[in-house]
């Protein structure tokens, strides 16, 4: 798990997929980037089943004919950078209305990475541009009170961070046929599994308005289809019941909406009736690391 050879900097790359429904914003964010301190942060933009709108002259692009979903988008993406992402060291992945609120962002990040070779993502904090504030589901773990409180992480956001291409080239990318929701989970799932780490930087921040993700009108059916597919492909066989009946029973106790529970159903049905790509179970000592960090695989 070494850096890169010699001792020139950890070259950095990034991924921002877009529908091009966000000129505005996505300048916004190129223009963060552009003024990352250090060496210059190579770009690519995914134009996912859309036009990409006018960008920086330096910034690539792929027009995707068709949206392949934000895993198949970020995986295009990585692919840009080289088989695997190789050409880079590490690869920055950022919601295409975000805006990196500092200029030392992807300089934290090569410091981070080159002081620990286990570390293998980063997950960025998100904050509210206009109050700063950082909603609780964006602090992937269960103590989410303060925001403010970096530690080691069981997974990631999915739009705020940055991953060692090394990693990737051990365990693969971002699952496609996820299309939309986990498959963060499923990549850090199999990055602990191979020895990685994850940190929760508080200091390394997105700026990005306060959304809710149900906003997404395929939110409940691929959330639980999902769920399910994460469990049948990364869980020891006698955590997956474990792991979906807890989950079951939270989203119960959460009192979705008639519609919004009989999608959640549907997509549950549909994650045991339709294949989920292929299965590799983590070792129980993963099991007992996730345990450790404070957030076992069955919640």
């Amino acid at each position: 798990m070494s850096t890169a050879a010699g001792s020139r900097p950890l070259k950095v790359g990034a991924v921002i997929i877009t529908m091009g429904n966000r000129p505005q914003e996505l300048r916004a964010l190129l223009d963060s980037v552009a003024k990352q301190d250090g060496d210059p942060v190579e770009v690519v933009v995914v134009g996912n089943g859309a036009p990409v709108p006018d960008v920086p002259e330096g910034v690539r692009t792929v027009e995707l004919p068709e949206n392949l979903g934000i895993p198949g988008g970020r995986n295009v993406g990585i692919e840009a950078f080289g088989p695997g992402g190789t050409d880079v060291d590490v690869l920055l992945f950022l919601d295409d209305d975000g805006l990196l609120a500092n200029t030392d962002t992807a300089q934290l990040c090569r410091e981070a990475f080159e002081a620990d070779p286990k570390l293998g993502i980063i997950s960025f904090r998100i904050a509210d541009p206009d109050t700063g504030e950082t909603q609780r589901r964006h602090v992937p773990r269960l103590r989410a009170a303060d925001p403010m409180r970096s530690s080691r992480v069981t997974t990631f956001l999915g739009g705020a961070n940055a991953v060692r291409t090394q990693v990737m080239a051990e365990v693969g990318g971002l699952p496609d046929e996820f299309f939309y929701a986990h498959e963060e989970t499923d990549l850090a799932w199999r990055a602990l599994n191979a020895g990685w780490m994850i940190d929760y930087r508080a200091d390394m921040v997105l700026f990005h308005p306060t959304t809710a993700p149900s906003r997404h009108a395929v939110y409940h059916r691929m959330v639980a289809r999902n769920r399910v597919w994460l469990a049948r492909r990364n869980l020891p066989v006698l955590l997956v019941p474990v792991y979906l009946g807890v989950w079951m029973l939270l989203t119960l106790a959460r009192r979705p909406s008639g519609p919004a529970l009989k999608a959640w159903f549907g997509g549950f049905k549909e994650g045991w009736t339709t294949p989920c790509g292929p299965r590799k179970p983590m070792r129980w000592r993963t099991v007992w690391r996730l345990t450790r960090l404070g957030r076992p695989p069955v919640i």
